[in-house]
């Protein structure tokens, strides 16, 4: 049997109008409960009558009484829904206004920090140049002859001068990109001599950690579009954190593939520690480190991956990390093949 549809009415839209009678004097708290009372005997029964109904029905107060008052319930109700969206409105916009001063306030804290990061840099790289000088001119034997122990702490000196080199380079490109200062040459790149140029160099790494390291790449590989200074500089990047995490007797791959007719995919693949799925985006935050314990055995910044994943959409590409927990990961992104003459 289909139950016939229960027709729209202004009493509707008016809550707890019992209680708003009540109130206003139109009917007492007694008539409120004799016409609750019949209108649930008459639900049981399989009928169903709105309030008013009932109290118009058992004449405890007239239609008009009772259209004024549901009329006057639907108007006080609109005025207050009407308040309510203008506090929210209002809360909203100071929610806003809030949200965008702690922008701004970051957005500030953000550039002192990389100001301050390129002052200091900069302030160091004068007296290291003078250290590393001297150390060259001792080495040397400039300043009179060393005996082997003597020459052996100094070029132990000069390698720890180097390092300390590179992270100073390290952050002044950092604070450049921060402030998006960071310049970029648009040049033809010869990806294939450049890959095996930064093997080369992390080879005479891996060796003395027992990792293996050699490029593999198509034959006739096409050349590139991008700065090849600053590929050069991610690609030994990605093949020292290769070495760096990868176990004695592991081996890590430089990768150089063409992908259709326009794209050139570089790709680092190691079997080292991987990274954990739930942390892959934290390897991107810069002066981050994974392991932040004391006893950690991996040095650095923690600027590499976040100047890595910078300049590789400074050119115009994404950087892919694809990692399995124990067993390895791999570091990829496209470069665009250089556009052939008609």
């Amino acid at each position: 049997m289909v139950q016939p549809k229960l027709q729209l009415s202004p009493e509707m839209l008016v809550p707890r109008l019992g209680d708003a009678l009540v109130r206003a004097g139109h009917i007492s708290e007694m008539d409120l409960q004799k016409a609750l009372a019949y209108q649930q005997d008459q639900l049981a029964h399989g009928k169903s009558h709105l309030l008013g109904e009932v109290l118009v029905d058992l004449k405890l107060i007239d239609r008009a009484t009772l259209d004024e008052a549901v009329t006057d319930q639907i108007i006080q109700l609109r005025s207050a829904l009407q308040a309510a969206n203008r506090n929210l409105e209002l809360r909203v916009q100071e929610r806003t206004a809030e949200l965008q001063e702690a922008l701004q306030r970051l957005n500030e804290l953000s550039q002192m920090k990389a100001n301050f990061v390129a002052n200091v840099s900069h302030e160091l790289r004068t007296p290291l140049t003078h250290v590393k000088g001297y150390l060259e001119l001792l080495i040397t034997g400039s300043l009179g002859p060393l005996t082997e122990e003597q020459r052996h702490a100094l070029a132990v000196s000069q390698k720890s001068a180097g390092k300390l080199e590179s992270m100073i380079e390290d952050l002044i490109m950092f604070s450049l990109a921060s402030r998006g200062e960071m310049s970029m040459k648009q040049e033809t790149i010869d990806i294939e001599r450049i890959g095996n140029l930064s093997v080369k160099t992390a080879v005479q790494k891996s060796e003395a950690r027992g990792v293996e390291v050699h490029a593999v790449a198509d034959p006739n590989l096409p050349f590139v579009q991008g700065d090849s200074e600053k590929i050069a500089w991610v690609m030994n990047q990605l093949l020292d954190n290769a070495v760096k995490f990868t176990p004695s007797g592991g081996h890590v791959v430089l990768s150089l593939k063409e992908e259709g007719a326009n794209l050139v995919m570089v790709s680092v693949t190691d079997t080292g520690i991987g990274i954990p799925a739930d942390r892959l985006q934290e390897i991107f935050e810069p002066f981050h480190q994974l392991d932040d314990s004391s006893t950690r055995r991996a040095g650095g910044t923690g600027l590499g991956l976040s100047l890595v994943r910078q300049i590789v959409e400074a050119h115009g590409s994404l950087l892919e990390v694809q990692s399995v927990e124990g067993k390895g990961s791999t570091f990829k992104f496209p470069l665009l093949v250089v556009a052939k003459e008609k």
